[in-house]
């Protein structure tokens, strides 16, 4: 489980393909010592078990359905990723409760830089767009956003300057594709509605 307040921004320093998976070698920030072989690590939301460790960097590896789900296929040396570590009983819950089971790709329509803060505009999978809520929460590329406002399956959320700082987010423009995970108990209020 994660929290979606994003600790390191990762950087990709080898993609190697093997078989049907991709190995994934990502420098930290972390102190990887005090990473177990079998954590689990949020990269850009997705969640990926650490298979090896180096001094500043662990390994993951990318199975056919992550590659075929989220923008992890797309993910070349040199890429950025948003990183947090799992949660620990005791931690602060500063974002809402993330799984790192990402939902799918959402479509970045439209950013404005409106100066204290950048409004993003995405486009949801139709399928997804019903968990989505004014004031509800949504991770996209592992951060936890508030959504500012829905039209169908469009939503929007600002981002504060801090944000922007200290995620991937400086670098997102219209055109990009981010990981969305929609929230668990939106999923789970529509399941239940279902059955009324």
């Amino acid at each position: 489980m994660f929290t979606g307040i994003v600790t390191d921004i990762g950087t990709l320093r080898a993609v190697e393909p093997r078989n049907e998976v991709r190995r994934l070698t990502i420098a930290t920030r972390y102190d990887t010592s005090g990473i177990d072989l079998g954590a689990s690590i949020a990269c850009s939301g997705v969640c990926l078990t650490v298979v090896a460790l180096q001094p500043d960097a662990f390994e993951v590896e990318a199975a056919p359905e992550t590659l075929a789900v989220t923008t992890a296929g797309d993910w070349v040396a040199g890429g950025r990723l948003n990183l947090e570590r799992a949660l620990k009983i005791g931690d602060e819950l500063g974002g809402h409760i993330v799984q790192g089971h990402v939902d799918g790709v959402a479509q970045v329509v439209a950013r404005e830089d409106l100066g204290t803060t950048t409004r993003f505009t995405f486009e949801a999978p139709v399928a997804l767009a019903r968990f989505i809520a004014t004031k509800g929460s949504v991770t996209l590329d592992g951060t936890s956003l508030t959504v500012n406002e829905v039209d169908g399956t469009r939503f929007s959320c600002l981002l504060i300057p801090h944000t922007l700082a200290n995620t991937t987010w400086e670098a997102v423009t219209a055109g990009g594709r981010v990981n969305i995970e929609v929230d668990m108990m939106a999923r789970y209020a529509a399941r239940l509605a279902e059955f009324r």
